[in-house]
């Protein structure tokens, strides 16, 4: 048995969530990928899945030993990227996991311009809307978080913004024109329910603003809520609807402003300040491919948000 082999197809197997797709994604025949798994359970002495027709599932030892399994192949990965950066040939996969609004705002309009840099190395991109939890899962876990942001991990910062209220001109012509954070007692919010969870700001079941130059205390109004979601996107497109008001990045929201789709309210208020970073694993060497990631985000971050604002403008 080549257990290096049958380490990959276990891994493939509980990523796609089965052998037949694991069989697929390796270009296998499903009987070989059972019969891999099978002989590495029976060099392990262990069950490392439960079989039933609907689904699989990890056993607790399948579950610790995955861990460990994903380790040695990012190492193995890892010697192999660091043998070929010398030959200046990089290639190889960079798992990378990001929120839905990170990964279809922030990733997707570089990645065109990554591949004609690098052609041999593969983004493999998951979403998840509390990617922050799942930093030693993922080679560069893009993440989002607030000014108190403290963790024990090591991330590259990549840019800095803040969080407005919004809501379209036919809103604010039925509802009227909010003039101090408690007059949102009379309006529909559309809550973000994964924002606080995103930037660590506590519970968001009440909507606390702060003053933009901290010359007042901050308020807090249980403004009744009419959506509430995980996706950003989903309630920013409710807000251009005129389903109520939201909270959302001022960058992503500046498209919508400079159409006239959009009003910033509250202009003296915002919710929060955030940095947006490429986090990563700790306890690991980095990879050349990775750097080569990060540098590359580094540099094309700023000039994508300055390309970005200078279109709105004209």
């Amino acid at each position: 048995m080549d257990r290096l082999q049958a380490m990959k197809i276990f891994e493939r197997v509980v990523e796609e969530g089965g052998f037949a797709a694991a069989a697929r994604a390796m270009d296998m025949s499903p009987p070989v990928v059972t019969r891999m798994v099978a002989e590495l359970e029976q060099h392990l002495g262990t069950r490392l899945l439960q079989r039933t027709t609907r689904k699989l599932a990890l056993t607790d030892a399948g579950d610790a030993y995955l861990q460990r399994v994903r380790t040695i192949l990012h190492e193995i990965d890892d010697a192999e990227a660091a043998a070929a950066a010398n030959t200046r040939d990089l290639r190889g996969t960079i798992r990378i996991v990001a929120a839905p609004v990170l990964a279809t705002n922030f990733l997707a309009p570089m990645v065109a311009l990554w591949h004609a840099e690098f052609p041999k190395l593969l983004l493999d991109i998951d979403l998840d809307a509390y990617a922050s939890a799942r930093v030693d899962e993922y080679d560069v876990t893009i993440m989002v978080a607030g000014e108190d942001f403290d963790a024990n991990i090591v991330a590259r910062p990549l840019l800095k913004g803040e969080a407005i209220v919004v809501a379209s001109p036919d809103y604010l012509e039925r509802k009227g024109i909010p003039r101090e954070p408690q007059d949102l007692l009379q309006h529909d919010y559309l809550r973000d329910s994964g924002m606080a969870a995103r930037a660590q700001l506590g519970p968001a079941r009440k909507l606390r603003l702060q003053s933009l130059n901290g010359s007042m205390p901050a308020q807090e109004v249980d403004v009744p809520a009419v959506l509430q979601s995980v996706s950003t996107e989903l309630l920013l497109r409710a807000a251009v609807d005129g389903a109520g008001v939201a909270v959302t990045s001022r960058l992503l929201a500046e498209e919508h402003l400079a159409r006239g789709e959009l009003v910033h309210i509250l202009p003296a208020w915002i919710f929060s300040r955030y940095t947006i970073y490429a986090a990563l694993p700790s306890g690991r060497m980095l990879p050349a491919r990775t750097k080569v990631f990060l540098d590359f985000l580094s540099e094309q971050v700023p000039l994508a948000v300055a390309d970005q604002r200078g279109q709105q403008a004209k």
